[in-house]
């Protein structure tokens, strides 16, 4: 049989992941009820939350978090699901990409799948077992927000809608689980899976902002599109969640179908076969790194540099959308005689930068990956030292942190200067894009740190980043106390655009950096490699 031990093995991989699910579950529940929580004492009067529907129905407002409801229809439970959800939706997936990515192309490339074959088991098994798990914790996940959201007793959160709510969760992120699966059958490494997956995500991040300003059309070919127009709490819209459902069934039996008919440790979409002699640049060690990665890093700078342009198109209409609105200028927060445009671009850059941060540790990381996977040796059969090894993956991970956050200036610029007077000239641009740089290599440098000490937690950097996310968007809303906010490098980062930069900070962070690093190297030179 095809599925013959699907159950054993779906208990191994609940075995193996136990850890993993039990964190994301549990950070995905407390940010959820945090915020739920927070947005009464935050809104407290109706002016506020007319205030708040008139801010979110901008063009640049509406591109990041997607379409609002009618201003009538605003409450505590629409506010949050409307600045919440999206961004929800986006964690939901990126865990489910992770999982399933693991359990599928990754421990077939590490030879995990063999040695499961070796034993009585269906050809379809494995694959069903990574479906299972992923369908079993999006509805945990689905049934523990609806219902925390629901005990939580908070005006307008009744049980369907709220239900609702975690089922838009639950779905979205089975059907990502659905196209992960899919491309883990088109690529032939777990890299390549990865890169297709969260690059799928990014187009229709983008696909979703650009067809929510201008054409709705380009929205519903999105799944990012159909979760935002689901107006839970109000409409409570079901037909989100069963075209997710549905796109998750077939893109899986495409899968499986796939995976039925390709032999082992093979893709659709096999690796381009390379020229018969290397050149001198891919002799050198960044030659060979730039070679083993550019497709990853290629894709993320377009990524970043198209959604910084699709938010630079609408930046100049910001001002002019709010000019007579004193309720709003009233509400702008902490710089109340800046431009609505600087304080939003602040906020922009800050949260791009930290995606932009993704390729630079992921490629360290591939250190881990190589290494575990006993393919260190080739180059330790040379006259290779360690700190050579680990410090030009270091330098490389440095280097890709800068080239895509340079393509957040350029991409609001290239549109804002061209289709609008954004009023912010490009050298403000430049200096608040490039001051996160020090910052970003922190996350690099405590990746180098991990892989140096204790390389079996490396994931650990991505617990570290997601605080960092939640830090940046909610921490006005959730009330952070300083401590817990400082913890964040990216808090440390001057404004050039609200505020006279500091420089100090800068230098610190880069000192921060260079301590992280050299501990890392000490620990890489001592302890034993794998393999």
């Amino acid at each position: 049989m095809l599925i013959k031990g699907t159950g054993q093995l779906t208990k191994l991989l609940f075995r193996k992941d136990r850890v993993k699910i039990i964190v994301w579950l549990t950070i995905l529940l407390a940010v959820s009820l945090a915020a739920a929580f927070a947005y009464p004492n935050v809104y407290k009067t109706e002016q506020d939350i007319m205030a708040f529907g008139l801010t979110v129905e901008n063009p640049a407002m509406v591109a990041m978090i997607g379409p609002g409801y009618d201003l009538e229809d605003y409450s505590t439970a629409t506010m949050f699901a409307h600045e919440m959800l999206l961004f929800t939706s986006i964690a939901v997936i990126v865990m489910n990409i992770l999982f399933v990515g693991r359990a599928t192309r990754a421990d077939e490339e590490e030879g995990q799948l063999e040695l499961v074959r070796s034993y009585p088991v269906g050809r379809l098994s494995y694959l069903s077992a990574a479906v299972i798990e992923a369908l079993i914790v999006n509805l945990i996940l689905a049934f523990v927000i609806a219902f925390g959201l629901f005990l939580s007793g908070l005006d307008g959160m009744d049980l369907e809608s709220t239900m609702l709510y975690g089922s838009i969760l639950g779905s979205i992120g089975f059907a990502f689980a659905g196209f992960t699966a899919l491309f883990s059958q088109l690529a032939e490494t777990s890299r390549g899976t990865n890169v297709f997956s969260f690059g799928f995500l990014l187009i229709a991040y983008f696909l979703r902002a650009i067809g929510d300003i201008e054409s709705e059309v380009l929205s519903f070919l999105s799944p990012l599109g159909w979760i935002v127009r689901a107006y839970v709490f109000t409409e409570n819209a079901w037909w989100p969640v069963f075209l997710s459902f549905i796109t998750a069934i077939l893109t899986i039996g495409l899968a499986y179908y796939l995976n039925s008919i390709r032999d082992m440790g093979t893709g659709f979409l096999p690796e381009r076969k390379g020229r018969k002699r290397a050149s001198g640049f891919l002799k050198t060690m960044f030659g060979f790194l730039l070679r083993q990665q550019r497709l990853n890093i290629f894709a993320w700078a377009f990524g970043i540099f198209l959604l910084s342009a699709s938010f630079g198109s609408i930046m100049g209409e910001l001002e002019s959308y709010f000019a007579d609105v004193d309720l709003i200028k009233a509400f702008l927060g902490e710089y109340p005689n800046e431009s609505l445009t600087n304080q939003f671009l602040s906020l922009l850059i800050g949260i791009m930068a930290l995606f932009s941060v993704i390729p630079a540790i992921m490629s360290v990381l591939k250190l881990k990956s190589e290494e575990f996977q006993n393919r260190t040796e080739f180059f330790y059969s040379r006259a290779v030292s360690r700190p050579f090894l680990f410090s030009h993956y270091f330098l490389f991970g440095l280097i890709v942190t800068v080239v895509v956050q340079m393509m957040i200036p350029l991409g609001l610029w290239s549109t804002g200067s061209v289709l609008k007077e954004m009023g912010v000239p490009f050298n403000d641009l430049m200096k608040a894009s490039l001051a996160y740089i020090p910052a970003l290599w922190i996350y690099v440098s405590l990746t180098a740190f991990i892989i140096g000490w204790f390389p079996k937690l490396s994931n650990v950097v991505w617990i570290y980043f997601g605080y960092s996310f939640i830090v940046l968007y909610l921490k006005e809303l959730l009330k952070l106390p300083d401590w817990l906010v400082n913890i964040s490098v990216v808090e440390h980062v001057p404004n050039f655009l609200t505020e006279d930069g500091n420089l100090l900070p800068l230098f610190l962070l880069m000192g921060i950096a260079l301590l992280l690093y050299i501990i890392g190297i000490v620990g890489y030179k001592r302890r034993d490699i794998v393999g």
